[in-house]
This record gives C-alpha cells, sequence and structure tokens, in this order.
C-alpha cells in the first residue's frame, strides 16, 4: 500500500522538504484510519444492517403463513417468469393451477409454483400466503439475513478504506502540484541564465 510507502518521509534527512513532512503526515493519517476506523465502519454497518434484517425478518413471519395447496391440474405450457431469458425449464415443469384456503378462511385458486417433482392432481404441497390468502414469497430466513448484513459490513469497510485512500491520493496530488509550484517560482527567480559563465550566479 502506498500509504505505508509514504511513511518513509519521516526520517531526518537535511534535504527533507515541508511538502516530504506534509506526505507523511497524510499517509500516517491514512494508514490509522484503513487500519482502524474502515473496520469500525464495517462493523457498525453489519450490525445495523442485521438489526433492520432481523426485524423485517420477524414482521415477514407476522404478515406470512403456510397454507397447504391442492394440485388441480400441471400447466405445462407457460412458464412461471414471463421472461424468456430469466424462465427456466424447472419453472414450466412445476407450474400448476391449485387451490388453497387462505389464513383468513377465504378460498383461492390459480397458477402457482409447486415443489413437487412431478405434480399430479390431488397432490399436496406448501404456499406462503398473507393474511387474505394471496401468493407471496417465502420470508427471509435469519441465517440469509446475517450473511446480507455481513456482506454489508464487508462492503462498507471496503468502501471507507477506499474512500481513504482515494482522499490520500487527492492530498499527495495537491503537495505535488505545491511542490512543482515552488520549483518553477524557484526557475524563475533563478532567471534564464542561470549557472551560465559571467551572470553573477
Amino acid at each position: 500500500m502506498r500509504a505505508i510507502a509514504g511513511l518513509w518521509r519521516w526520517r531526518r534527512n537535511p534535504l527533507r522538504r515541508g511538502t516530504d513532512l506534509a506526505e507523511a503526515w497524510v499517509a500516517l493519517v491514512a494508514l490509522v484510519l484503513i487500519v482502524v476506523a474502515a473496520p469500525v465502519v464495517g462493523a457498525v454497518t453489519g450490525s445495523l444492517t442485521n438489526d433492520a434484517l432481523l426485524r423485517s425478518v420477524e414482521a415477514q413471519r407476522e404478515a406470512r403463513h403456510v397454507v397447504t395447496a391442492t394440485v388441480l391440474k400441471k400447466l405445462d405450457k407457460a412458464p412461471l417468469d414471463p421472461d424468456p431469458e430469466t424462465s427456466s425449464a424447472r419453472d414450466a415443469q412445476r407450474r400448476v393451477l391449485a387451490a388453497w384456503r387462505g389464513p383468513d378462511g377465504s378460498g383461492h385458486a390459480g397458477a402457482v409454483a409447486s415443489e413437487l417433482k412431478s405434480p399430479r392432481p390431488g397432490d399436496r404441497f406448501t404456499v406462503w400466503t398473507d393474511r387474505h390468502g394471496r401468493v407471496v414469497g417465502r420470508p427471509l430466513d435469519p441465517a440469509t439475513a446475517t450473511t446480507h448484513a455481513a456482506l454489508a459490513g464487508f462492503g462498507a469497510a471496503l468502501a471507507g478504506a477506499g474512500l481513504v485512500e482515494g482522499a490520500r491520493r487527492l492530498l499527495l496530488w495537491r503537495i505535488v502540484q505545491r511542490r512543482h509550484a515552488r520549483w518553477d517560482q524557484a526557475w524563475e527567480q533563478a532567471g534564464p541564465d542561470w549557472g551560465k559563465t559571467g551572470t553573477g550566479a
């Protein structure tokens, strides 16, 4: 990492410039932020995301109910997903016309995806519905929520480290620009005859 490489400018050297020392400070601050702050940001983000997702899991488990559906007939033609690029042959094979009773006691029938390998009329399988009996997706489980939270925390830590490194490079660019500007000023003060015999230099 270039932030570590910038620390060499701390060493004592009679030719060390003020910009060298500034570059060393920038490198040190960046290193501390990457080593300490980025993991803290990742941990906090992961924890907050995990809490939010677990609350969502609880809400979904309260709002969604598993009911038993009965196969009326197998639907062979249309896939579950109307988009031919994302639908699969398995969707088409397991799509059935089924009937079920919602948690509120209302009767429902419609085309749904079946977990049965070879669905036949009269076979039973489970579907998730809302409180009115409309088919909904399976609720998120805690293990998946924790995995998503961990990935979010890891991503936040990487993003934080990237932002620090980006800021360090921007500051370093400004330092180098200032260094070059001072060199240009020194050359202008020396004049175009600098170093020539008889110019008094």
